[in-house]
């Protein structure tokens, strides 16, 4: 009998030892998930949101689809230094947001303007550049919109690409002139070369068509940064801004920039 009763004590404490040590692994902290840093590391492929219509930021060929622009060239890079392939994928300035939040993309380049709505909804990276809202026309009529006044009366046509900053501070401070949404980015300035519209306001850093001048770019009408948006991962925000950080000390970013604005 005695023996019985040992058997069973020993069955009894191996029930609770087997216990004791779920009890812990359950208490034990678990392993963070992976960060997105990480998953472009292991998987070898950054995947970069471009709207291909606004230079010298991004631009898309309409026969190839291959991207072109200084935003292209950074971000390719940046992939490099990850050890990455740069994907990118197409977006628009109207879905812009959409798509980030679906999760397309792990940066959204191509000249996108700090907003706090946008910055809800993700990290921005350092910024990039600073740039101003400022007016182009026909380089025949720029003395007659020198300045929003003059823009702002009935029976000026300003011409906007829908879903942007552009569009927000068309929205925002004109109510007299005819406002005109233009679907296309890259072929917009011809609706004000043409005579279709008289002018458009958008980033004093946008590259211009023959015969269009910019009003004042060095006095904007507002100012604002440029920067790269990128999903809440505080890892991977970190390396962005360091890999843009040192671009900026060494001098290639400035060198990639007049590359493309010359």
């Amino acid at each position: 009998m005695a023996g019985h009763r040992w058997i069973g004590m020993a069955a009894a404490l191996a029930l609770l030892a087997a216990g004791a040590a779920s009890a812990e692994e359950a208490a034990a902290p678990q392993a963070a998930p992976q960060t997105l840093l990480d998953r472009v590391v292991a998987t070898h492929q950054l995947r970069v949101g471009l709207t291909g219509d606004y230079r010298p930021f991004s631009l898309q060929d309409s026969a190839t689809g291959a991207f072109t622009g200084l935003d292209v060239d950074l971000t390719t890079g940046l992939a490099k230094a990850l050890g990455a392939e740069p994907v990118f994928v197409k977006t628009s300035w109207p879905t812009l947001m959409a798509d980030f939040q679906a999760g397309k993309f792990d940066v959204l380049a191509g000249g996108v303007s700090v907003t706090l709505d946008r910055q809800r909804d993700g990290f921005f990276s350092v910024p990039t550049d600073v740039d101003g809202k400022a007016a182009i026309a026909r380089c025949a009529d720029a003395e007659r919109y020198d300045g929003l006044d003059a823009i702002d009366r009935p029976g000026v046509r300003v011409v906007v690409n829908p879903g942007g900053t552009n569009e927000r501070f068309d929205r925002a401070h004109l109510h007299n002139a005819q406002i005109l949404t233009f679907p296309d980015n890259k072929t917009i300035f011809r609706e004000v070369a043409e005579g279709r519209a008289d002018v458009m306001i958008t980033d004093g850093v946008e590259k211009l068509n023959p015969g269009l001048c910019a009003i004042h770019p060095d006095r904007p009408f507002d100012r604002a940064e440029k920067a790269w948006l990128l999903p809440r991962d505080i890892a991977f925000k970190l390396f962005v801004d360091q890999y843009i950080h040192l671009k900026q000390l060494d001098g290639s970013y400035a060198a990639a920039v007049k590359a493309w604005l010359d």
